[in-house]
């Protein structure tokens, strides 16, 4: 018996959807919003995975780390809020296993495990709504801030072979992502390029167009303004890549807020039954 024997507990299962989450303000953890609701109502009819991946905006690295402890901590990467959100815990167990398989399954690069990190609020904040009984196992998997955005959409291809064996992929970020021009004034509305700029992305994913997507540094004014760094769009990469020939893909959550901020979200796969 080989390693891969000894340390893979994820058997053949028929193939999962893969989600791409826009999660906004860490409140949405312990708010009752149309979002939070969207985000309920998409783990009701997921079917319970064996563990769950999870790459998010907020765990940026040299390399290509997968979390591989035990019991992840819950971690608050954010400050200024009410202590009612410190006080959320997410006690989901970890998974070496998962940690190891993708290990083993990414080819192109050197992925290491990390003992250290835990569940960040762009993992945590949005997974609770899917599964409040914290029962389901879960990695990170992170983003190498040395690597443009091509490399992370061929490197997500390679974890398409989870999706077979009952893990449920997630991406957590958001499509339009612009602190430095937020307006809190505008609670419900976005600017006209945000919302340009979503609904250019919007149709390319409809069209199937992922080259224009990963070029997005091409794609004009709007969505250069929309995504002045990377790390929240980078997530979206990594679900569309996951997408196959005739599979389908549907957004919900499809807003845009507070002027400079996307909540939309994307389902990769029909849900199994």
């Amino acid at each position: 018996m080989n390693l891969r024997q000894l340390t893979d507990p994820f058997k053949p299962t028929e193939k999962f959807p893969a989600l791409f989450l826009g999660h906004g303000s860490p409140m949405n953890a312990i708010e009752e919003n149309g979002f939070v609701k969207g985000w309920k109502k998409t783990g009701e009819h997921l079917p319970k995975p064996n563990a769950i991946l999870c790459i998010s905006a907020h765990w940026e690295t040299n390399g290509t780390l997968v979390t591989a402890m035990e019991s992840p901590k819950t971690i608050h990467d954010f400050y200024g809020f009410p202590k009612s959100l410190f006080d959320v815990q997410y006690p989901a167990p970890g998974s070496p296993e998962l940690a190891t398989v993708t290990r083993q399954t990414i080819q192109s690069t050197e992925v290491a495990m990390d003992y250290e990190w835990g569940l960040d609020h762009g993992s945590w904040s949005v997974v609770r709504h899917l599964y409040p009984q914290a029962n389901i196992p879960i990695i990170q998997m992170s983003l190498d801030r040395t690597q443009p955005a091509a490399y992370h959409y061929q490197l997500a291809q390679e974890l398409n072979a989870l999706r077979r064996r009952g893990v449920l992929i997630i991406g957590s970020g958001n499509m339009v992502h612009n602190l430095r021009v937020i307006d809190w004034k505008k609670p419900h509305e976005g600017y006209e390029w945000a919302i340009a700029a979503s609904e250019k992305m919007q149709k390319l994913m409809l069209d199937r167009d992922h080259k224009a997507l990963v070029d997005y540094r091409l794609g004009g004014k709007e969505m250069e303004l929309s995504i002045p760094t990377p790390e929240h769009y980078l997530p979206l990469l990594y679900i569309l890549a996951l997408q196959e020939k005739n599979e389908t893909l549907s957004l919900f959550n499809n807003k845009t807020i507070m002027g400079s901020i996307s909540m939309t979200s994307v389902q990769i796969g029909d849900t199994i039954t």
